[in-house]
C-alpha cells in the first residue's frame, strides 16, 4: 500500500517562509511526476507546482518566483519551499504523485492527506 505523508505546514506571518515535505512509502517501483496542490476554503483544488523525475518543474503563475519545488528521488521525497508568503496562499496543501507499484502495473495517482498552511496579514 502506498502512502504520501506531508509535513511542515503551520501558521506564518505574511512575508514569511515555510518548507513543506512529502514522503512516499510502501510498495513503490517507480515515481514519475510529483507535485503540490492546494485548496482554499470554498475554492477548487489547484495546481501549485510539479516536478518530474528528471527535475523539470512547472509552477502556477501565482507562485512563480516565490515557491520552489524539489525532490529527492532516492528517498522518495518532494519538497516545497515557500517564500514571501501572502494571505492568499492560505490553504490546505496536498502532495501528489504518479506511482507504479510494479514494473508491469499502470501509473496511479496518489494523494496525501494534506497539511494546513495559514498566512496571517
Amino acid at each position: 500500500q502506498v502512502q504520501l505523508v506531508e509535513s511542515g505546514g503551520g501558521l506564518v506571518q505574511a512575508g514569511g517562509s515555510l518548507r513543506l515535505s512529502c514522503a512516499a512509502s510502501g510498495i513503490i517501483f517507480s515515481i514519475n511526476v510529483m507535485g503540490w496542490y492546494r485548496q482554499a476554503p470554498g475554492k477548487q483544488r489547484e495546481l501549485v507546482a510539479t516536478i518530474t523525475s528528471g527535475g523539470s518543474s512547472n509552477y502556477a503563475d501565482s507562485v512563480k518566483g516565490r515557491f520552489t519545488i524539489s525532490r529527492d528521488n532516492a528517498n522518495k521525497l518532494v519538497y516545497l519551499q515557500m517564500n514571501s508568503l501572502k494571505p492568499e496562499d492560505t490553504a490546505v496543501y496536498y502532495c501528489n504523485a504518479d506511482i507504479r507499484t510494479t514494473y508491469i502495473s499502470t501509473w496511479f495517482e496518489y494523494w496525501g492527506q494534506g497539511t494546513q498552511v495559514t498566512v496571517s496579514s
